[in-house]
């Protein structure tokens, strides 16, 4: 062999876009493409294509590391066909992190999706978001709507997915603190504060009737997941550091919304190399507590039997599931299990409106699966999922009740 055949081929440089928040090297190779994680993946078992496969993704993601590829529009679709459930995660023998991957390589795609799409993205997740009053005009604004039938004229995909908004609800204002004891800091958030009222009155009974003074955040709003999730690490960030500022005094920071519970508990990561932060930000995830962890005292009625929805960053990002069942269990009522049950519901945040295609597919095989259980109710303790859920049960004319284990304590 010549001399230049037994030199080693140059190295490239990474093509991700500078300045721009990229899957760590180290990650990526972690990933030895034994293909484990596809039966789990809900996109390739929809699709069956290795591009839309855990190991698929991966293998882009080294492609643009090692300068063999472009942050382009194929790679965008790979990314944003991606559900970001994590059941990857769990059934992955190595401990790939995919889930901080996945939303590196978001970062990367929002710089290249067209302005027309990215536009709105921005608008929502920047600025409508991190504002409890703009997210209550929405909610108002999507009330009306619905009460006077104009939601009709919204594209079938988003008129499914919309959360039913009680303007009754609205009206209500929930109480600022209840009950006596430790402190216990109620997330507000932003979907759940406005379509789920009800749910959070609950949920601060529930706290404070446990021996917990239940407060909710000052002024409130969102945690940040779904910017985190969608590309907008800096938003994700700067909500980060207004919840912290919010519920520092408090012993323990409780969550009913599993998107938010398990995005929060990673705050420390997302804040690790800000030196006036990190430390009160790993302190503040080390607080954090999901509902579903909480000792609550709950008390025995005839509720039937319930069957019990694991979401995604509850069974995959928390390995919260037996925690639902315990609370149902200690209601009185019978934990039924959803055949195939760690699947994702294809809600999945903006998923939903984004992929409305492949998002309805999982939504209808969930809604059936559910049905087959023949329970009165189905426990489900994250807004999107309840919204997905309870859209699906509709479309097969299904009577079961989506229902938030909050409301199962009251």
């Amino acid at each position: 062999m010549s001399e230049d055949e037994l030199r080693p081929p140059p190295i490239r440089p990474a093509n991700w876009l500078p300045g721009i928040a990229a899957p760590a090297a180290e990650d990526i190779v972690s990933c030895v493409s034994c293909g484990l994680c596809l039966p789990h993946c809900p996109t390739f078992r929809l699709t069956g294509r290795e591009t839309a496969s855990p190991r698929g993704r991966i293998a882009a993601m080294r492609a643009v590391q090692e300068g063999q590829a472009t942050v382009d529009a194929t790679f965008r679709t790979m990314m944003d066909e991606c559900l970001a459930c994590r059941a990857c995660e769990t059934a992955c023998p190595s401990g790939v992190p995919f889930g901080r991957m996945i939303e590196a390589a978001r970062a990367q795609v929002e710089q290249v999706r067209p302005i027309r799409a990215r536009g709105p993205r921005a608008l929502g997740l920047k600025y409508v978001l991190p504002r409890p009053w703009a997210v209550y005009a929405a909610g108002t604004g999507l009330g009306l709507a619905q009460a006077l039938r104009l939601d009709r004229l919204a594209p079938a995909a988003a008129r499914v997915v919309s959360p039913r908004i009680s303007l009754r609800q609205l009206a209500r204002p929930l109480p600022q603190a209840m009950g006596t004891g430790p402190t216990a800091a109620l997330l507000c958030g932003c979907v759940m504060d406005v379509a789920f009222r009800d749910v959070q009155r609950d949920t601060m009974r529930a706290v404070a009737g446990s021996g917990y003074r239940a407060v909710r955040f000052r002024p409130g709003g969102c945690c940040g997941a779904l910017a985190m999730h969608y590309g907008y690490p800096e938003a994700a960030r700067r909500m980060a550091r207004e919840r912290i500022a919010e519920c520092e005094d408090a012993e323990v920071i409780v969550v009913n919304s599993a998107g938010c519970s398990n995005h929060m508990k990673t705050w420390g990561h997302l804040l690790a190399d800000e030196p006036r932060w990190a430390a009160r930000a790993e302190a503040a995830a080390a607080r954090v507590r999901d509902l579903l962890e909480m000792p609550l005292v709950t008390r025995v009625r005839d509720l039937g039997t319930i069957a019990c929805h694991d979401a995604c960053h509850h069974v995959n990002g928390q390995a919260l599931g037996p925690d639902l069942r315990r609370i149902v269990s200690s209601t009185g009522a019978t934990p039924v299990e959803i055949p195939g049950g760690g699947h994702c519901c294809g809600a999945a945040g903006l998923y939903s409106v984004l992929e409305p295609e492949l998002s309805a597919q999982l939504r209808r095989d969930k809604a059936e699966a559910i049905s087959a259980t023949g329970a009165s109710s189905v426990a489900v303790a994250n807004p999107g999922c309840a919204i997905q859920i309870a859209a699906g049960l509709r479309e097969i004319a299904s009577p079961i009740r989506v229902v938030h284990p909050a409301q199962l304590i009251r």
